[in-house]
């Protein structure tokens, strides 16, 4: 038998200290992070309670779509605007009735004849838990901030969906486009139905990231669930477009443990034949629902300290799976037709939609005819584009309410290399 001398027991001693001292380090981390998180729900439980009146559905639900159920001062000071809840009735893909909370903002301005123009917005990806609905938020605007100004000077009324579900009962669909599509159509109708708004029949939407997905089913949707309304174009901040592309390149990182719970939990109402057991790993399994309602920096962290210990949310690439795969195909949108302007804000830095799929989806809407621009900037992290890049979107949507012609980029190389076979 092979002996080891003693120098060379003294450094696998002093090897398996440091691997106690660092498993100890990184569970101490996890420790922390869990007991933070467990604090910050409790205290969300306790300044959500006043609220949940509000939120509930009336029986029956109102059948025309965008009523207006209700509405309270939103309770935070935008210049020159009057700050709205709202709770309105939309409808789920199969025809169900449903309810969403909102948010609107309406100009001081003097309205124009027809009314106000309106922008509906679709915010991104911020959990499933009641607290993550931006209208129940402690801090509503979030990523409007630096925009929504300029569009109350300007004299729009701007209506933000929380989409259904989300703050209000469930199930939330979660990047199924034919849902968020009927939300945002619906939060028009809805704010056009406030009399204090003046609003007209033309509208454009805007979203970031999840809310981007939304935005662009808008505008392949928009006709067909709402012919009375007038969508003048589509404006998209690192738009979660191109399902496939991202899922394929992310399922292995800590994007898979903060978005890959809500997808879980959403795509098998659309599609009755998806299993978790078929792509989610048992931990994954075992957590998919705590971190689904955690709002998404708490999910971040549990993300990041899971994946510092070596777990992963999926088991195995999801579009390995034939269901996982083809939902994910038929929830990427196609190409709008060249009527539908459409502008996409990218950052060549960001780490969650990462800018290849969005260099692709230009090529692909470019080769269809679409009437495509894209903007790109650097050093701009994901959850930050929409505050960045919003102020030079105004322009844009300003033109589209001027009935201007529209630019497209489909000439200009994008700034990032798209891999071989994408």
């Amino acid at each position: 038998m092979l002996e080891l001398d003693g120098s060379m027991r003294s450094a696998w001693h002093l090897i398996g200290w440091v691997v106690a001292i660092v498993l100890v380090a990184v569970a101490a981390v996890v420790s922390v992070i869990a007991s933070v998180v467990a604090a910050h729900q409790v205290s969300i439980r306790v300044s959500q309670s006043h609220l949940a009146p509000f939120y509930q559905a009336p029986v029956p639900i109102p059948t025309a779509l965008g009523t207006v159920i209700r509405t309270q001062p939103l309770g935070i000071s935008v210049p020159d605007a009057t700050s709205l809840r709202m709770l309105y009735t939309t409808q789920r893909p199969d025809g169900t009735a449903a309810v969403s909370g909102a948010m609107v903002f309406i100009s001081h301005a003097p309205a124009p004849t027809g009314g106000r123009p309106v922008v509906a917005w679709a915010h991104g990806t911020l959990g499933m838990g009641d607290a993550c609905a931006p209208s129940r938020s402690t801090k509503p605007i979030g990523d409007m901030s630096t925009w929504l100004p300029q569009m109350m000077h300007l004299g729009w009324d701007v209506v933000a969906t929380d989409y259904a579900g989300l703050g209000t009962t469930g199930p939330n669909l979660y990047l199924v486009g034919q849902a968020e599509a009927r939300d945002v159509v619906n939060s028009v109708r809805a704010v056009r139905k406030l009399p204090e708004a003046d609003a007209g029949s033309s509208y454009v939407v805007f979203g970031h990231s999840q809310g981007g997905h939304s935005a662009l089913w808008t505008g392949a949707l928009s006709k067909q669930l709402a012919p009375e309304l007038h969508l003048l174009g589509v404006a998209a901040a690192a738009p979660a477009a191109q399902l496939t592309d991202i899922m394929g390149a992310q399922w292995q990182t800590v994007v898979g443990w903060v978005i890959g719970p809500e997808v879980v939990l959403s795509w098998p109402h659309l599609y009755p034949d998806l299993r978790s057991q078929q792509v989610v790993s048992a931990t994954g399994q075992s957590h998919t629902t705590d971190i689904a309602n955690q709002c998404i920096t708490q999910a971040a962290l549990v993300g990041q300290a899971r994946t510092l210990f070596g777990q992963r949310y999926f088991s195995a690439n999801p579009l390995s799976r034939g269901g996982w795969a083809a939902a994910a195909a038929a929830q990427t949108p196609a190409p709008l037709p060249p009527t539908m302007p459409v502008l996409i804000g990218q950052s060549t830095a960001d780490s969650v939609v990462l800018p290849w799929p969005n260099a692709v989806l230009e090529r692909q809407w470019c080769s269809a005819g679409s009437t495509v621009a894209v903007a790109w900037v650097a050093q701009v992290s994901h959850q930050d584009t929409a505050l960045v890049m919003g102020p030079e979107f105004v322009p844009w949507i300003a033109d589209r309410f001027a009935h201007r012609p529209a630019p497209r980029t489909c000439t200009t190389p994008p700034p990032v290399s798209i891999p071989a076979g994408a």
